[in-house]
């Protein structure tokens, strides 16, 4: 992928002192929020953004870049029929008919950090993993005990605006992963079904089952989801990132097929799921990716 600056805009504070902090495009910045509060807080050297500044092996594609992956490359593209291609959504993550995700790919991976494109290559949506402490992110550059704990991310528009809050809660096999609205209130839960052979997730609300998210082979690159009724209503297709990127990160890129008007809260529980997928099987199991 070209390698390109990430973009000015709310971020996961490196430091683990706060909840966010600003990135000017260039570096980090003094200000800094926790709980829609801003403060300034001048940002002294630490283990974390240490890593996050020197491990960074190439971090914003470019639009051409999240298009052929959105086309498909002979590999593992998603190869997007046409009728989607030329599908129009509003510009968010709740619109469009298609949803391109890449993990910002380091060599030591110490916060979990995405983009979400258009299948143009607009940018829609940050996600940042939040709430990790220093010591978290020592355990994570020394040792795999990370797969292990409690893990939270928030997806934000391109206004900072959070939209989802995603937490996997400390597991041992398998995984459940917690979907939250910007308020806190549990909109629904993703919830591994089994650790072996074809990897199976339900999607239920408050006790109801919604859908399933179903791995098309025991490898578990590709998913379709279907709702209660056993209709397909998306679809997420493994992306090649690049031969370095995989032999030497746990970067992933995915591509999500939306097929038709989902109604909520199951919309919020598909767009989850590209993320869902990634942080409840795919960190955990890189030689099965």
């Amino acid at each position: 992928m070209t390698d390109q600056p990430t973009p000015a805009n709310w971020y996961a504070d490196p430091s683990g002192r706060h909840q966010y902090r600003y990135w000017d495009g260039s570096s980090w910045t003094e200000h800094v929020s926790t709980n829609g509060q801003q403060f300034v807080d001048p940002l002294q050297p630490a283990f974390g953004d240490t890593v996050d500044r020197v491990t960074t092996v190439g971090s914003h594609p470019s639009p051409q870049d999240v298009q052929a992956m959105v086309q498909g490359d002979g590999r593992t593209g998603a190869g997007i029929p046409a009728s989607a291609e030329t599908s129009v959504g509003s510009g968010t993550i709740w619109t469009e008919p298609v949803l391109v995700v890449t993990q910002k790919a380091k060599l030591i991976e110490v916060n979990n950090q995405y983009s979400v494109f258009d299948q143009h290559g607009r940018q829609l949506a940050f996600v940042n993993q939040v709430g990790q402490s220093a010591a978290k992110k020592v355990i994570r550059v020394l040792t795999s005990l990370d797969q292990y704990m409690t893990h939270k991310l928030e997806i934000t528009d391109a206004n900072g605006q959070v939209q989802l809050r995603l937490t996997r809660p400390a597991k041992f096999i398998k995984s459940t992963i917690i979907v939250e609205g910007p308020d806190g209130a549990e909109i629904g839960k993703v919830i591994q079904d089994n650790a072996m052979g074809k990897i199976h997730f339900t999607l239920e609300s408050h006790g109801t089952k919604l859908g399933s998210i179903n791995a098309e082979n025991w490898r578990a690159w590709n998913f379709n989801i279907r709702d209660v009724n056993d209709v397909e209503i998306a679809r997420i297709t493994k992306t090649w990132e690049g031969l370095a990127k995989t032999m030497f990160t746990t970067a992933d890129n995915y591509v999500v097929q939306i097929h038709q008007q989902i109604p909520q809260p199951l919309l919020s529980l598909v767009v989850a799921s590209a993320l869902t997928v990634d942080t409840a099987l795919k960190q955990d199991s890189r030689g099965l990716s």
